[in-house]
């Protein structure tokens, strides 16, 4: 199985969506951080299967369950590298720049 490597502002993204959950209702926080993790172990194990990205040839995505987030991927021989945990309403493609850091 490959490594995943989360982009720093990834895991700012995903930080504030767990804290708003859990400020909206005691525990939601934990259940998207759940799926998210899900989410992760799939993208994991078959990291080509899931679709790209529009308009980013070398980008993934996969939306995660119950909750209105991506996870945008890219697979780089034995590494994951997630670049962004996107709320579905958010810009498309605001992201992009991190994949060339």
């Amino acid at each position: 199985m490959p490594k995943v490597d989360i982009h720093p502002e990834a895991q700012s993204e995903l930080d504030a969506a767990i804290a708003w959950y859990e400020n909206e209702w005691i525990g939601l926080g934990l259940e998207f951080l759940d799926e998210v993790d899900r989410s992760i172990h799939l993208i994991s194990e078959t990291p080509d299967i899931w679709r790209n990205y529009d308009g980013i040839p070398c980008a993934r995505r996969l939306n995660v369950h119950r909750f209105p987030y991506y996870i945008a991927y890219r697979h780089l021989n034995s590494l994951i590298q997630i670049v962004a945990i996107a709320h579905h309403h958010r810009k498309p493609g605001y992201w992009k720049n991190r994949i060339n850091e």
